[in-house]
């Protein structure tokens, strides 16, 4: 690899799965050490002895303020510093029209997203105010246009979206970049929690879903973790140095036009998701 962070010190939130374990494996792979905070003690720790000195994990929930703070200070006491923080924690959220959503999971869903990314900015900034730095956050297509997530993770993701912004403006004197990325259909675990399954099985639809998601948009394959993982780095390197307040959309064309290579897959992935799209699709009519 070419080193791109050689030297940098990265924090990582939900960088035991999906697209955060790629990003964390990348990291290590261009020269960053980095601190991995997730719940998934299980899979945080075989990371951390699989990868070395260049990682630490932590367990931490995002949604409460001190357990990001203690990821950053972390970084800084492990490695002496904190030049990169990717907000990745999240997760799809539950499938709700807007006339049935509960106030407790509508805060459910902002805190794991909004919240989580805005504390994670809060506390990483003192720590990049002297050398500058890069924050990073995973938004999605479903935060830029309608139709491509369930009503609360739609509007988490736009939040997150606009936060960037504004927090890129906010940052800038410090040489503090704010990006984030919009993934489009990525075959990660997120699909599988969603519905309620637990780990090993999510794990197991994600990689059934690589083969039907592979013309869901107009480039026909699966988008990957890893596909996500490289637009981070780029974000989170120098080569992006004059890049800030950008969403960087990775979707393999998803977002460009309607699919045009058939039938639509969209009920092959529901199938694997054990929903029936004929059902679906009476309910979203009948309201």
């Amino acid at each position: 690899m070419s080193g791109r962070l050689k030297g940098k010190v990265a924090m990582v939130t939900g960088g035991a799965s999906g697209i955060g374990r790629a990003t964390v494996e990348r990291f290590v792979q261009e020269g960053a050490r980095v601190v991995i905070a997730d719940m998934q003690d299980d899979k945080g720790e075989r990371m951390e002895e699989a990868l070395g000195k260049s990682v630490r994990y932590i367990h931490a929930d995002v949604t409460h303020e001190a357990d990001v703070k203690a990821a950053c200070d972390l970084a800084a006491k492990a490695y002496g510093g904190l030049d990169i923080l990717y907000n990745n924690a999240g997760s799809g959220g539950p499938m709700e029209f807007a006339d049935t959503v509960t106030a407790e999971g509508f805060d459910s869903v902002m805190h794991l997203h909004v919240r989580a990314a805005f504390f994670g900015m809060k506390h990483a900034a003192p720590l990049m105010r002297e050398k500058g730095g890069a924050v990073v956050s995973t938004a999605s297509v479903a935060g830029l246009e309608n139709g491509y997530g369930p009503i609360l993770y739609s509007v988490a993701k736009a939040a997150i979206i606009h936060l960037t912004r504004v927090a890129a403006v906010q940052l800038a004197p410090w040489n503090i970049r704010v990006n984030c990325v919009c993934p489009g259909a990525i075959a990660t675990a997120i699909f599988g929690r969603a519905l309620g399954q637990a780990t090993q099985l999510a794990d197991q639809t994600a990689r059934q879903l690589e083969t039907a998601m592979e013309g869901v948009q107009p480039l026909r394959r699966s988008g990957l973790p890893e596909d996500i993982a490289e637009g981070v780095i780029y974000l989170a390197s120098d080569a992006a140095k004059f890049v800030t307040g950008h969403a960087l959309v990775i979707d393999g064309g998803l977002t460009c036009g309607p699919y045009n290579h058939g039938q639509s897959p969209f009920a092959d992935i529901l199938k694997v998701m054990g929903l029936d799209p004929a059902d679906l699709q009476a309910l979203a009519t009948a309201r």
